[in-house]
């Protein structure tokens, strides 16, 4: 992926589609989990992204806000986070992130 962001979409539509491998893949080695556990029933519908730090080809860290929206049990609902992600071996990855309010 060119760009935090890019990656930060390409990783919304994993999860969408439930695709571990690529989730794990994409994610830095330092705070990887084992597995990705995907909540049975959950289903992402869009994503919202609000403000992007950094990231770009310049650059070696960046962040992205987003809110991730999904229907779950028949209600919908949005989870809203700041992701933090790094170049690793010239390839972006997910650190982490920060639930927001």
């Amino acid at each position: 992926m060119p760009t935090a962001e890019a990656l930060m979409r390409s990783r919304f539509a994993a999860f969408a589609r439930q695709d571990e491998a690529y989730l794990l893949r994409t994610w830095h080695p330092a705070t990887r989990p084992k597995r990705v556990e995907f909540e049975r029933g959950m289903r992402w519908v869009t994503l919202e992204v609000e403000e992007v730090t950094g990231g770009s080809t310049f650059h070696t860290e960046g962040t992205v806000t987003f809110r991730a929206h999904y229907a779950f049990r028949g209600r919908r609902g949005s989870m809203h986070e700041r992701s933090r992600f790094t170049r690793d071996g010239g390839a972006w990855v997910y650190v982490d992130g920060d639930t927001l309010n």
